[in-house]
């Protein structure tokens, strides 16, 4: 008898989400059988071995969903995060290969070196604002800093980088957040996405700048809806998985007595604290969807044909199997947060070094910040795929 599927949509798993692994590895070992959302089953891949095998054979466990997708009624929540689209991220073999080949080339158009001031510039006036409000009548400053600082540094960066406009900016990062938020009408948020993209590329076209759109119109032979498409996998992988890297590592750092005695003079840097949040608590905890192209034993385990296999970064990072409780994991980035094989992620650098200005930025100038309520009191998103604050209110010392 198939073991009934455990439940990824819940707050309960939510609120405590590595509770939920060990118990599943207890039970089932590493591999799953889960609901993304009321009917849509999964199996996820718990074990840290297992998901190498997985993403390094792309033969077996091909990125296409197509087969499956038939199969998922129009308004499933997740369906617009796992559909198939003609990008690097849904496609295998030549396909995977020419759209990947192109992204990676625009990617490496982007001067990492001139991207620290770039930060800089986003996020000064961001601190500004919210230290001048928050301390102007009081002698403690607050605020909600996915709100006030996280959420606009990120979308401003993706701006600069895809040359968006302000408002097709505004409007693509309001349907990628539906989009990652199961609870959200994602359907309407990737209708809302995918016009503004539209729109964009036309502007584009016409005035062409010094920008990662620019050079995927100008320097391959993708048509629009291909472009379409590869600029919407840079700004999801750019925008909620980069924003909740910020907020998950600077809650770390305000809460672990490793990095919290002083966030300046702390013997562990911004660097550590980030290579400990992808390894521990993962802003994109649960991805890199494959479909088995039939059905195939692993660990002991039948996996069916055409049904989504996802992979746990957030369990397999922290595998029993490989990794004790005890073991310093600063500076080892042997974690599967980008994930691993043919589609491991392609901007990882600069995903990485954003986040790491943004937060020493933010240090630089609020230093002696506190979380402004008890870290039992945060609410963490629910949905399958992310690990993602909904607010992250602080205080400190006004000037």
């Amino acid at each position: 008898m198939a073991a009934s599927p455990e439940s990824m949509y819940t707050r309960e798993f939510a609120e405590d989400p590595h509770a939920a692994y060990e118990r599943w590895r207890r039970e089932h070992g590493p591999l799953v059988p889960v609901e993304l959302t009321p009917g849509v089953r999964a199996t996820l891949v718990l074990g840290y071995a297992t998901a190498l095998r997985i993403l390094n054979d792309p033969g077996n466990f091909p990125a296409d969903p197509r087969t499956w997708q038939a199969s998922v009624p129009s308004g499933c929540p997740v369906l617009p995060l796992m559909q198939w689209r003609p990008n690097a991220l849904h496609s295998s073999g030549s396909e995977h290969q020419r759209y990947r080949s192109a992204t990676v080339a625009a990617l490496e158009t982007v001067d990492l070196h001139g991207m620290h001031t770039v930060v800089e510039r986003i996020a000064l006036p961001l601190i500004e604002e919210f230290g001048t409000r928050g301390g102007a009548h009081h002698t403690l400053g607050g605020a909600d800093l996915l709100e006030q600082y996280i959420y606009p540094l990120v979308y401003r960066v993706l701006d600069f980088l895809l040359g968006f406009d302000a408002d097709t900016g505004e409007r693509i990062g309001a349907g990628m957040a539906m989009i990652f938020d199961s609870a959200a009408d994602a359907a309407t948020g990737n209708a809302m996405m995918t016009a503004a993209m539209s729109e964009h590329i036309e502007r584009k076209r016409a005035r062409p700048g010094a920008d990662i759109t620019s050079h995927l119109i100008t320097r391959s032979d993708l048509s629009t809806e291909e472009l379409i498409h590869q600029l919407s996998t840079l700004y999801g992988g750019g925008s909620e998985p980069q924003a909740h890297l910020i907020s998950n590592t600077l809650l770390l750092m305000m809460t672990d007595n490793r990095f919290a005695g002083d966030l300046i003079s702390g013997s562990l840097s911004t660097r550590d604290a980030l290579d400990e949040v992808l390894f521990s608590n993962p802003p994109l905890a649960n991805f890199c969807m494959t479909y088995p192209r039939q059905p195939i034993l692993i660990d002991g385990v039948w996996l069916p044909a055409h049904q989504p296999v996802l992979i746990s970064m957030a369990a397999g990072n922290t595998d029993p199997a490989i990794h004790s409780e005890n073991q310093p994991r600063f500076g080892n980035r042997a974690h599967l947060s980008w994930g691993a094989g043919p589609h491991q992620c392609p901007a990882r650098q600069l995903g990485y070094q954003i986040a790491m200005d943004a937060i020493d930025q933010l240090l630089d100038f609020v230093p002696d910040m506190k979380l402004a309520v008890p870290e039992s009191d945060l609410t963490w998103r629910p949905g399958p795929f992310h690990r993602a604050l909904e607010s992250l209110p602080v205080v400190f010392p006004s000037g």
